[in-house]
C-alpha cells in the first residue's frame, strides 16, 4: 500500500473505509476515509492517525516513504476515535520524541486511553519548525469537539483541518478535481448538516479568524474525504454560505404512517405547497433515515411534521428524528404539524411544543384527523399547505 504525494514534503498515508454505513447515527452510504498525513524533513511529522483497526494499513503507507521509526513528531488534531484510535499503537511502534495535542485534546486522550503518552500541548499561534518551513497551530474549538485543532504548513500553504471541511466519502481519487461534483457536493452538504450545523455561529467566527491570521491555503487536507487542491476556496465559501442558515422557498415534510392516513395528509399538504410556487420534499421515515432529513433541511425554510399516535405517544420513528433534529439546532424555519389518531389526539398537539423548543416558528394549530381523513380533512390539509407556501414566500423575499 502506497502513500500519495501531496506536495514536495507532504504525503497522504491514510486509509479508505469502503464498508462503513453508520457513523454514530449518521448514515454513510458512500463510506468514508480516515486521512493521516506525513511531512518529511530532518524531523518527520505524522499528523493524525486512523481508526484502530486500520493501523497496519497506515503503517504500510508510511513505510512506502520512510522507516516509521524516523518519525520525530506525532500531532493529534482531534481526539475522536476515528482519528486517535491508532494513536497508542503508533506511539508504541514509532517511539516519537514529541506528541502534540491541544489542551482539551490532552484531557480527552488521557480519559480515553488511560496511558501516559507524554503529550505536549499547543494552542493557537504556537509553531514548530520543519526544516525550512513552519507548522502553525490554530485551535478550532467546537468544530466539532472542544479539542479540535488545525495545522498550517506555512511555506507550502497546506492546511490540515481534521474534521473541518471534510465529508464521509470513500474514494480512491484523493483530490477534488478527480471526483464528480454532483456526488461530493451532496456528501459535503450532508456532513455539514449532520455534524457542523449546530456550530454555525462558531464557523462564521472561525472563518474570519483564519482570514485575519493571513491563512490562504493552496491546499486543504481534511481527515475525511478527499484533499482540496484545485479550488480550496470552494469549500471555505460553502461553509460560509451554509453557516448563515438562510431560509429558502423549500418545505420539508417529514412523516410516518401506520395505516396510510397520515401519508395521505402529507400528499395533500405537499401539493398545495407546490401550487404556491415553493419546492417541497416529502420524506417518509419508513423510507429514509434521520441524516437525510437533516441534509434536506440545510436548504429549506419550513419543517412540516406528520405523525400518527401509538400507545398515547407520538410514533417512535418521529420521536427519534425530532430528537436528532433538535440537537442540530437548525435556525430560521417556520413549521406546522399534522397527523391521524384513533381516540387520543393530544400527542399530535404536543408536536407544536416540540417544534417551538427547537426554535421553529409554528404558524398554525396542529391539524388532526380521527382515523381516515375525509374530504373536509383533505381540504384542511390543502389550506394548511397554501398557508405554508404563502408564509414561506413572504419570509424569503
Amino acid at each position: 500500500m502506497q502513500a500519495v504525494q501531496l506536495s514536495e514534503k507532504a504525503y497522504w498515508v491514510g486509509v479508505i473505509d469502503w464498508n462503513i454505513r453508520d457513523f454514530h447515527g449518521y448514515s454513510t452510504k458512500r463510506g468514508t476515509t480516515y486521512n493521516a498525513y506525513l511531512i518529511l524533513g530532518e524531523k518527520p511529522v505524522l499528523i493524525d492517525t486512523v481508526k484502530k483497526e486500520f493501523f497496519g494499513e497506515m503503517m504500510e503507507r508510511i513505510k512506502s516513504v520512510i522507516d516509521p521509526q524516523k518519525i520525530h513528531t506525532i500531532i493529534s488534531l482531534h481526539s475522536e476515535m476515528d482519528h486517535s484510535g491508532a494513536l497508542v499503537q503508533a506511539v508504541e511502534a514509532i517511539q516519537p520524541e514529541e506528541v502534540y495535542v491541544s489542551l482539551m485534546g490532552m484531557k480527552h486522550i488521557t480519559a480515553q486511553f488511560h496511558k501516559d503518552l507524554k503529550l505536549k500541548t499547543v494552542k493557537t499561534g504556537d509553531k514548530i519548525s520543519i526544516d525550512q518551513d513552519t507548522l502553525c497551530f490554530v485551535e478550532a474549538r467546537m468544530l466539532h469537539w472542544p479539542d479540535s485543532m488545525l495545522a498550517y504548513l506555512e511555506k507550502e500553504q497546506l492546511l490540515f483541518t481534521n474534521d473541518v471541511f471534510g465529508m464521509h466519502y470513500a474514494t480512491a481519487q484523493l483530490f477534488d478535481d478527480e471526483n464528480d461534483e454532483h456526488l461530493w457536493l451532496r456528501e459535503a452538504e450532508k456532513y455539514y448538516a449532520n455534524i457542523v450545523l449546530p456550530y454555525s455561529d462558531i464557523v462564521t467566527r472561525f472563518l474570519g479568524q483564519i482570514k485575519q491570521m493571513g491563512i490562504q491555503p493552496r491546499m486543504i487536507a481534511p481527515d475525511h474525504g478527499f484533499i482540496w487542491r484545485k479550488e480550496p476556496s470552494r469549500i471555505i465559501e460553502l461553509y460560509g454560505r451554509w453557516a448563515t442558515q438562510k431560509p429558502t422557498k423549500k418545505a420539508v415534510i417529514v412523516y410516518d404512517t401506520m395505516w396510510g392516513s397520515t401519508e395521505k395528509m402529507a400528499t395533500h399538504i405537499a401539493d398545495a405547497i407546490r401550487e404556491e410556487g415553493c419546492e417541497v420534499k416529502v420524506l417518509s421515515m419508513h423510507a429514509c433515515d434521520r441524516s437525510e432529513v437533516a441534509t434536506e433541511l440545510l436548504h429549506a425554510g419550513a419543517l412540516i411534521v406528520g405523525a400518527p399516535v401509538l400507545n398515547n405517544q407520538i410514533f417512535p420513528s418521529m420521536a427519534d428524528v425530532l430528537c436528532y433534529l433538535k440537537g442540530l439546532r437548525r435556525k430560521n424555519l417556520i413549521g406546522a404539524v399534522f397527523g391521524s389518531y384513533g381516540w387520543n389526539g393530544a400527542p399530535i398537539d404536543g408536536l407544536n411544543k416540540q417544534l417551538e423548543e427547537m426554535g421553529v416558528s409554528v404558524i398554525a394549530p396542529a391539524l388532526k384527523t380521527s382515523f381516515v381523513p375525509d374530504e373536509a380533512a383533505y381540504q384542511s390539509c390543502r389550506d394548511l399547505g397554501r398557508l405554508i407556501g404563502k408564509t414561506l414566500t413572504e419570509k424569503v423575499q
